[in-house]
């Protein structure tokens, strides 16, 4: 008899999944366990295998198009020759909804089965390109053939040159005030062949949505404040430049970022917690696990150093490379990002000074670091020529106060000022 092959839930927080592969065609029969489709989730992309034997009669959802969890995408049968005709498959259905049409045009939308605790409510679209839009002709521009051959012949610019003919024309007398074309120009540019305002619209991948909805949650109901820190980096600096003598050049300035953060949480641990918004209780995470955000196309994943208080730098160093090179294939697994107790957010390889990041529930703090910048800083009253560290902790109010970050980033100031502290 048919049977129904529905989205399967792949991650904790996907909701949608978009099919990039099928791995097997209509008519084809399917072993159990064997791959039937790769699948984009909001982490990554998946192969997912048949959980039971059978033919593929129909593809429900064909490839680059989403589905909801639960909402059919295949039909199977036992036996090729049953009939599929009339089977209901089953799973949930999304319904469709009619929106007001735009630009004439009238829109079938589908009803989402999970709403956001927050959406955006007023809806923006952007304007339609200047169709008719008319480049004007610089007056500067119109010239007589023979000025334009004389100024080709002798390289001159005529751009910036005023015309006395007819319409402000440039004639060949007007190229006395011409200049020798040169590296620097100011001439007559190639016109561009799309109105202005042109745009296309591209759908949302699964992991931009949940992106989207979780930092758009966390800033709409989280109450953030922030607290920065700047630092003396010079230690800090001649600390890798050591390590780097000594076969250590693996270890990267983010390695020592998590080791001080996690010595520092270690310290003071009410910035390790969390709050849980679905019954209001304050989070006391009993373990130090670093969330590190690495941005990968078409998002970021942020992959977890479990108990990294207690591991050393080089440990650090290599576990970090390991996970980031995995998120970079798509190939974490949910053990490797799933949770974790507070966050690393580093653009300082971007060569930023300093940002602030947006929390990352149900963690009550993230740390955004910055780059290394060269400063005149003031060491024993005296001007010097100086490297500096900016550090911002972002913190939900309602679990963490001023003092509690004040201390934090106090004592992770003195960690990365004195970096042997990094390597005991």
């Amino acid at each position: 008899m048919p049977f129904t092959v529905t989205m399967p839930k792949l991650s904790p927080t996907m909701e949608e999944g978009v099919i990039a592969k099928w791995r097997k065609k209509e008519g084809e029969f399917t072993e159990a366990g064997e791959v039937l489709l790769e699948i984009t989730t909001d982490k990554a992309t998946v192969e997912h295998t048949a959980l039971d034997e059978g033919f593929l009669r129909k593809i429900l959802i064909p490839a680059g198009k989403e589905a909801l969890i639960n909402q059919p995408i295949a039909i199977f049968t036992a036996e090729m020759q049953e009939s599929i005709e009339g089977y209901e498959p089953e799973g949930i259905k999304p319904a469709k909804k009619k929106v007001p049409p735009q630009a004439g045009v009238e829109v079938e939308q589908r009803e989402e089965e999970v709403v956001a605790p927050m959406r955006q409510e007023m809806l923006f679209s952007p304007e339609p390109p200047l169709e008719h839009y008319v480049f004007e002709e610089s007056e500067a521009m119109i010239a007589s053939p023979l000025a334009k051959r004389l100024a080709k012949e002798k390289h001159l610019d005529i751009s910036a040159v005023k015309g006395t003919g007819p319409g402000g024309r440039i004639t060949s007398d007007d190229l006395t005030a011409a200049l020798p074309k040169s590296v620097v120009s100011f001439g007559k540019k190639e016109r561009p062949t799309l109105p202005p305002g042109t745009y296309e619209e591209i759908p949302l991948t699964p992991m931009r949505k949940a992106i989207g909805k979780r930092l758009q949650a966390s800033k709409s109901t989280i109450p953030h404040f922030y607290v920065t820190q700047k630092i003396d980096a010079s230690a800090l600096v001649r600390f890798r430049e050591e390590l780097k003598r000594l076969n250590f050049a693996q270890i990267t300035f983010n390695d020592m970022i998590i080791r001080a953060a996690a010595l520092a949480l270690r310290k003071h641990p009410a910035i390790n917690t969390g709050f849980n918004s679905a019954n209001q209780n304050l989070i006391l995470f009993k373990t130090i696990d670093i969330s590190v955000a690495v941005t990968i196309e078409g998002g970021l994943v942020t992959p977890i150093i479990r108990h990294a208080d207690f591991k050393n730098l080089g440990e650090i160093s290599t576990e970090m490379r390991k996970v980031a090179e995995k998120a970079h294939q798509g190939k974490l697994k949910e053990e490797e990002y799933r949770g974790g107790s507070f966050c690393v957010s580093n653009l300082g390889m971007f060569g930023i000074s300093e940002f602030i990041a947006v929390i990352n529930p149900p963690q009550s703090a993230i740390l955004a670091v910055g780059g290394i910048q060269e400063e005149a800083i003031v060491r024993e009253e005296r001007v010097v020529p100086g490297k500096t560290l900016s550090l911002t902790l972002s913190c939900d109010h309602r679990v963490i106060d001023g003092t509690a970050a004040a201390l934090f980033l106090k004592t992770l100031k003195e960690i990365l000022e004195n970096p042997i502290a990094l390597s005991i």
